[in-house]
């Protein structure tokens, strides 16, 4: 698969209709304001005629190349020093020009509506709008465009942020990407790669799913329905959705349909349309929010995120570059009980699961969700978590990054000693001296609300007076849990369960 990952990008080049150029082209992702990644060597690509000479220079290095027999041609940059107003000059029969280019730090910023949710939507908007004046920090948004081959290029350009400029764009990105900027004192270049209502799938190649058997059917389902499709049937059903809006909504709650063919849920339509544009763009990493779209088959998300981590790194061509997200945050009635089951707790854990991939990290916000809108607002509490992962862990800042986790636990009579790893203070309960959102059972596996007293620095012990023999402990395990246990320092201790009893999400598949 391999193999195939690194040539995708490449063999994309060849998808759009091939004439006699007279011109070289350049997707837009090169452009007046664009960031260059610092510390490395960056690839530059376009297409001209075949077999013409292409000369890319920058800051007093030339590299020149020859397109090959299909048009393309790509030249690798040297390392550049940091800073701004560097001119990036490509000349072949004619002559392209990008003013105002950057070298400093470049993340992309991708997932669906959470991680795409504007700064004009956030707290505190006006403020945030009115004091957005970084020529430093360059923003670029990719156009949402679902397709099943993939894509060379899109139409949107880098804008330098403004008051003009930010209230559009990705709020978790900016302010992650503002932190790093008056942290580190360079340039940022943040590339908004999102699409709202998005499943994991379609963010992933067509040739990467397809070296996983367990996704088969999953692409086959697709490819019936795309095989189905019509105009005509996609026009009855918004017809028929229009209808029911115009009825008042009555019955069922209706969403509005989705086209087969170019919309965000078949499998590789976003990365064809949306990511593939700009792979192999240089960059330091990327910082990730979804998941809401997969509720249900948190079981599935085990092997589906891990697969979206890895064949992007391979399709990169970078390594295993830093790739950190937003864990689900609550969302629906709080709940202070054991409910049956929770797909919002079983699709936690499956993100949390992926911390087992090199270089990566995980912001929680358990606590701050908002029960009646699926989109918190506080999108600059989620980036500044966020952002500590690559202070910490690719800046060399000594900060804690890493939320607690349930790292062991011990029965002691009829009480658990839960001891957690990452506490960088010391557990301590917020608001309220009653530590919540700990569940125990017994061998019956029926959970039932638990005592929870801190001991220690990083231990708890969690009992029930109707347990008298406990075996398994479950803490936030609720689409919205009651919970209030942090480190010192502010960030909240990640969800989990002792115990590995089915999941609703495992028994369905």
């Amino acid at each position: 698969m391999k193999k195939i990952l690194h040539l995708l990008f490449f063999a994309s080049i060849v998808t759009a209709p091939l004439t006699s150029q007279a011109n070289i082209v350049m997707p837009n992702i090169f452009g007046d304001n664009m960031v260059i990644q610092q510390l490395q060597k960056n690839t530059v690509w376009g297409k001209a005629d075949s077999g013409e000479k292409v000369n890319v220079s920058i800051a007093g290095q030339s590299h020149i190349t020859q397109a090959d027999s299909s048009g393309n041609w790509r030249v690798s940059l040297n390392p550049i020093e940091t800073g701004s107003r560097y001119q990036l000059s490509v000349s072949g029969k004619n002559q392209l020009t990008f003013n105002n280019v950057a070298v400093g730090e470049v993340w992309v910023c991708a997932g669906q509506s959470n991680m795409g949710w504007r700064v004009g939507g956030s707290n505190h908007s006006e403020l945030e709008i009115a004091s957005a004046n970084y020529r430093d920090i360059r923003l670029i948004t990719v156009p949402r465009v679902g397709v099943n081959k993939p894509q060379f290029n899109f139409d949107a350009n880098w804008q330098t942020v403004s008051a003009d400029t930010v209230a559009e764009f990705s709020a978790t990105c900016y302010f992650f990407g503002r932190r790093l900027h008056k942290i580190l004192d360079v340039p940022v270049g943040l590339i908004n790669s999102t699409w709202g209502g998005s499943p994991i799938e379609a963010f992933i190649s067509r040739d990467a799913l397809s070296h996983n058997k367990s996704f088969m059917p999953m692409l086959a389902e697709w490819d019936r329905k795309a095989a189905e499709f019509t105009p005509q049937k996609f026009s009855k059903a918004l017809k028929d959705f229009a209808q029911w809006e115009a009825d008042g909504q009555p019955g069922q709650r209706q969403f509005k349909p989705d086209n087969v063919l170019t919309g965000k849920k078949r499998p590789a339509n976003i990365f064809n349309g949306v990511i593939n544009p700009i792979v192999g763009y240089g960059m330091k990493g990327v910082i990730w929010c979804q998941g809401e779209s997969n509720l249900g088959r948190g079981y599935q998300y085990r092997s589906l995120f891990p697969l979206l981590i890895n064949s992007w790194r391979e399709s990169w061509g970078q390594g295993d570059f830093p790739f950190y997200w937003v864990q689900l945050a609550d969302f629906n009635d709080e709940v202070q009980s054991p409910s049956a089951g929770s797909s919002w707790a079983e699709l936690r854990e499956a993100q949390t699961l992926a911390l087992e991939l090199p270089n990566t990290g995980q912001a929680i916000v358990i606590d701050l969700g908002e029960a009646k809108d699926i989109h918190p607002r506080n999108k600059q509490e989620a980036a500044n978590r966020l952002v500590r992962h690559p202070l910490l862990k690719d800046y060399g800042y000594q900060m804690a990054a890493n939320s607690p986790m349930y790292d062991s636990f011990k029965i002691i009579d009829n009480k658990v000693q839960v001891t957690f790893k990452d506490v960088s203070s010391k557990l301590y309960s917020f608001d309220t001296n009653t530590v919540l959102g700990f569940y125990i059972a017994g061998k019956d596996q029926r959970f039932v609300n638990a005592q929870a007293k801190i001991i220690g620095k990083n231990k708890i012990e969690v009992f029930a007076k109707s347990v008298s023999h406990p075996v398994a402990v479950r803490y936030g395990w609720e689409n919205n849990p009651v919970v209030n246990l942090y480190d010192k320092i502010g960030l909240p201790v990640t969800p989990f369960r002792t115990d590995t009893w089915p999941l609703l999400s495992q028994k369905q598949q």
